[in-house]
């Protein structure tokens, strides 16, 4: 049974003020009468299911919400949620992989929707050796907590303070698109770490920088990466839509020479 407080048109609101849009941005931009969306929110007026996902897409909710708030209007979700080894994301996960392998010898790894990690190429691996925590490399294996954990990545970070500020950024957006609360406790787990951030200062930024690079100490070398994610484009399933790959690009010569002689190496 709906709740007031769980109610469609609550959801509605909650969504609608998260984007920080007004009733009247909503009913512009989903060709609707003001009125009409007041009455939705205030419960006076039940949405069709049509209705349900043409406002959701206006507010751009996540697929996974988008089933909450069909199953708060009285309707069957419409996205399916497939484990990633269930055989119809089986083409999907092919292409996972063929972009992981396809990107060596630089690293690039999946996540989940949690920042777990769901596959990674061979280049990640000598980047891991000193993570003096074992328990951060147990599965599931949390990508944020590993990279900035004292007892995982962070001593090898160079330039931890950016870095560290450019993640919690990530996660703080992702909060306040999703507002999902796992995402919410590792924020503030990572806020807590020594060391750690306590605001969302941003570090300071090289005049002449276009992105915010990751610099990683490697015996006697300091590696430089840039990174692009890339998700599936128009998923229809929850799981897959969650699903992100982060590649890390070589930001200087001596960085690119490192790795294809670490590959070399493995080979």
């Amino acid at each position: 049974m709906t709740t007031p407080q769980t109610s469609a048109g609550s959801l509605i609101r909650e969504w609608r003020t998260r984007r920080r849009m007004s009733q009247l941005d909503l009913a512009m931009e989903a060709e609707i009468s003001q009125r009409h969306l007041s009455f939705v929110e205030s419960g006076r007026a039940a949405p069709s299911r049509d209705m349900v996902l043409h406002l959701a897409e206006q507010l751009a909710i996540p697929l996974r919400q988008r089933n909450q708030l069909l199953l708060a209007a009285g309707f069957a979700p419409s996205f399916s949620e497939r484990p990633l080894t269930d055989t119809t994301l089986a083409p999907a996960m092919a292409a996972v992989e063929m972009v992981l392998k396809g990107h060596e010898p630089f690293p690039a790894l999946a996540v989940d929707r949690h920042w777990n990690l769901v596959a990674a190429n061979t280049a990640i691996g000598p980047f891991l050796a000193d993570v003096s925590e074992p328990s951060l490399l147990q599965p599931p294996v949390n990508v944020l907590r590993l990279s900035l954990h004292p007892g995982g990545v962070a001593p090898r970070i160079v330039n931890l303070q950016e870095w560290r500020t450019h993640l919690l950024e990530r996660l703080k957006h992702q909060n306040d698109a999703a507002g999902d609360p796992v995402l919410v406790a590792l924020e503030q787990e990572l806020r807590g770490y020594p060391s750690g951030l306590q605001s969302s200062r941003p570090a300071p930024v090289e005049p002449n920088a276009i992105v915010h690079p990751l610099r990683l100490a490697h015996g006697d070398t300091v590696l430089s990466f840039i990174s692009t994610i890339t998700v599936f484009g128009t998923p229809l399933d929850v799981t897959l839509s969650e699903l992100a790959i982060e590649s890390f690009f070589p930001a200087d010569e001596q960085t690119r020479a490192m790795l294809v002689r670490l590959a070399k190496e493995r080979s």
